[in-house]
């Protein structure tokens, strides 16, 4: 079977958990009320700080929608204003070098394997498309963007959704097969299996394998030719 491309995700696959809950979440809740204070009047994050309201169901003024976005980062919650906000809030955190990007380093290794070896690398997150380049553009490997032919987020679609992944195959006219989709998360590799991908599951830091798909420890302990045989 051919493997023309490899989409991967970012929490528990390319990068560690606590990276994200235990950095950047904490960060952008504790910068939202100075970013609002200066930004709100700026036409991206007014558009934003009123979807938001929109979507919560609530008045848009700015303590109450800040405390919303608050909740939504304990919650962890997958509101796409609010993924888009944090983006905005990680850039300058990025920039003023208060924190980087965390990769593992099997992962580094093997994408630069994989792209040298002609196979098509994307990211598809629930993080906005902006937060994962600024990822993957501030890592203690360097700017690992250019691996990337492109970035997905949840304005193509939910990752527990099949149709999400057949968008990803339609936009990288691809068969679905030829696509491999690497997660961590039981219910992500069941929408892209059902979309018609291959799977793999990383078991991370002893994260227990599900069983109903193969897994692998970390990057390494992928081997491409049993998919490609």
């Amino acid at each position: 079977m051919t493997l023309s491309a490899i989409v991967t995700d970012i929490e528990g696959t390319t990068s560690s958990l606590s990276f994200v809950k235990d950095v950047l979440f904490p960060y952008a809740r504790a910068q939202l009320p100075g970013f609002v204070q200066r930004q709100s009047e700026q036409a991206d994050v007014a558009r934003l700080l009123a979807a938001a309201a929109a979507e919560g169901g609530i008045a848009n003024e700015p303590q109450q929608v800040v405390a919303l976005l608050q909740r939504w980062i304990d919650e962890d919650r997958k509101a796409t204003p609010l993924k888009a906000l944090q983006g905005m809030i990680w850039e300058q955190g990025y920039a003023a070098g208060d924190f980087h990007g965390h990769v593992y380093a099997d992962a580094v290794r093997c994408l630069r394997a994989w792209w040298q070896a002609g196979i098509r690398l994307y990211v598809y997150s629930s993080g906005s498309v902006q937060a994962q380049k600024l990822l993957f553009a501030h890592t203690e490997y360097g700017d690992l963007t250019g691996l990337f032919s492109g970035y997905f987020d949840t304005n193509i679609g939910g990752k527990k959704e099949a149709r999400s992944y057949l968008a990803i195959a339609q936009a990288l006219s691809l068969p679905a097969r030829e696509i491999l989709f690497l997660s961590d998360i039981d219910a992500e590799l069941a929408a892209a299996r059902d979309a018609g991908m291959q799977v793999i599951q990383l078991t991370r830091e002893g994260a227990p394998a599900g069983g109903l798909y193969p897994a692998a420890a970390d990057f390494d302990a992928i081997d491409l030719r049993r998919l490609q045989g």
